[in-house]
């Protein structure tokens, strides 16, 4: 836990919160999943703010998108790998033989436990100094002129600009329960012959990240 501290350059009060934030519900209970809620809420507001203040002159839709490639799965996922957070999360026996500790979904849902975490052992002030010091780095390599458009329309694009068939996306499993589902969607390319795989909370996000895969393998 001092190491994930020093990363985050705040020391817990209670260091019960921290490792909340850090178990998965695989795990048993008390889980990250109310920490996870609360902070996805304190993260979009303290990135909203850094950018409202650091971009006067953005449109809505700019700012918007700006944040969304900041704090979404992929986003996330980077910063969980700033933090070395797969290498203190409590897991389940079987999602620790399947390879949970890389997972992205995983490791996106820690990052927003721990600012939920952050938040509530020291206030907003203090969980917003340390989420702008986490993120300084990607806030700093913002370019507001870049379209920041999401990975569907990314693919989307590059297909019809080599006059190739759009992909075809379908659901291939929905895991959990109704409150708690996660999406595996599978994306297809078959003039490409590419076919991959996202994994979700919604289909929409499973679909994101199924089209950010295919992204990688297009020649």
């Amino acid at each position: 836990m001092e190491i994930l501290e020093k990363n985050l350059n705040y020391v817990f009060v209670n260091k019960a919160l921290c490792s909340e934030a850090l178990t998965h519900r695989s795990y048993g209970s008390p889980n990250n999943e109310r920490l996870e809620f609360l902070g996805d809420s304190v993260l979009n507001l303290v990135i909203a703010r850094s950018l409202f203040v650091q971009y006067p002159n953005l449109a809505e839709g700019d700012l918007t998108r700006i944040r969304s490639s900041l704090v979404n799965q992929e986003g996330l996922a980077a910063v969980a790998a700033d933090l070395r957070i797969g290498e203190f999360l409590k897991l389940g026996t079987g999602e620790m033989k399947t390879g949970g500790s890389t997972r992205p979904s995983i490791l996106s849902d820690a990052v927003e436990a721990i600012f939920g975490a952050v938040y509530l052992d020291a206030g907003f002030d203090v969980v917003e100094r340390v989420i702008n010091g986490v993120y300084q780095q990607y806030l700093d390599a913002v370019n507001p002129d870049a379209a920041y458009k999401d990975a569907k329309t990314r693919l989307q694009e590059y297909l019809q600009g080599k006059k190739l068939d759009l992909p075809e996306y379908a659901v291939l499993d929905i895991l959990g329960e109704d409150h708690n589902q996660e999406f595996i969607v599978s994306c297809a390319i078959h003039s490409l012959n590419i076919t991959v795989e996202g994994q979700g909370r919604s289909r929409r996000v499973a679909e994101q990240n199924a089209a950010l895969n295919a992204l990688d393998l297009v020649p």
